[in-house]
């Protein structure tokens, strides 16, 4: 469940709280924030597990980086990975019990993308757009957490800000698991592995470079459309100081630049979310 590292569950809270902030337009109700923050914990594991068991055999063995995790190593077997999936399933499902059925229905949705991501990446180098969109489908749900009730109209609690942000915690996505497929790309493609680090090769770092400034004008029109406090403007310029930084430590393209690059994402959503927070305070 990768419950010692972290940067995965902030890499997937920092979006969900976004979302949450903006859907209800100041600080959210307590309900929605404790269960789609247990949420994010538990999903996040829920896709370790279910990752571990697709690249268990073919991938993980064959790669420095993650011989040594626990189905790779022989030290849990395929029931008990299984097992494990199952049990955090069912955990997520009693907590999408406390909204309400539009988010419920949008759960199976977003479980459906966590079970197919692992395996995306035998037949497509765009993997981490699937990523992305199991990541960020935590956006739609708390919107419809937020703002869902039987009367409101669909295009209200599911507005063009939601897929708006949606579009863009895609393409910050892209941005940190390419950085991470970078770590392992000439191991990934001598097992047949498929990535974004592979498919752009020698034109990643002027790539990233343009998913970056995309993300940020994605980031600029949701903080219009939202009608945000200047503050927010300005956390999303030290964002962009934030990538300019990444730019730098990817500029070899090592091991070690690129998993410092990916791990340094969780101050890019820190910055975000603090701004959203702030800016909905000085209203």
């Amino acid at each position: 469940m990768r419950m010692d590292r972290p940067i995965g569950t902030l890499l997937l809270l920092w979006p969900t709280w976004w979302a949450l902030w903006l859907a209800s337009g100041d600080f959210p109700a307590a309900k929605p924030l404790v269960v789609f923050t247990l949420g994010a914990f538990v999903m996040r594991a829920a896709g370790c597990v279910i990752n571990d068991f697709a690249d268990h055999g073919w991938l993980d063995p064959h790669v420095e980086r993650t011989r040594g995790r626990p189905m790779a190593a022989g030290r849990v077997s395929r029931r008990e990975a299984l097992g494990l999936f199952a049990a955090l399933l069912a955990i997520a499902l009693v907590l999408v019990l406390f909204t309400n059925v539009l988010t419920i229905a949008l759960a199976f949705a977003g479980v459906a993308l966590a079970m197919i991501y692992p395996f995306t990446k035998r037949v497509t180098h765009l993997a981490q757009v699937v990523l992305g969109a199991s990541f960020g489908w935590s956006i739609p749900m708390a919107f419809a957490a937020v703002r869902g009730n039987a009367d409101a109209p669909l295009g209200e609690v599911l507005p063009p800000l939601c897929w708006l942000l949606f579009l863009a915690n895609v393409l910050w996505s892209t941005i940190y698991d390419t950085e991470y497929a970078m770590v392992d790309r000439d191991e990934d493609i001598a097992a047949g592995a498929r990535s974004t680090a592979i498919l752009f090769g020698d034109v990643d770092r002027p790539i990233l470079g343009v998913l970056m400034i995309t993300f940020l004008l994605a980031m600029l029109l949701v903080g219009t459309r939202a009608h945000l406090h200047g503050v927010y403007f300005a956390a999303l310029a030290v964002a962009a100081g934030l990538f300019g930084w990444q730019q730098w430590l990817i500029r070899d393209r090592s091991r070690t630049g690129s998993f410092a690059a990916f791990r340094h994402n969780q101050w890019v959503g820190l910055v975000l979310w603090a701004g959203i927070l702030l800016a909905l305070a000085m209203r």
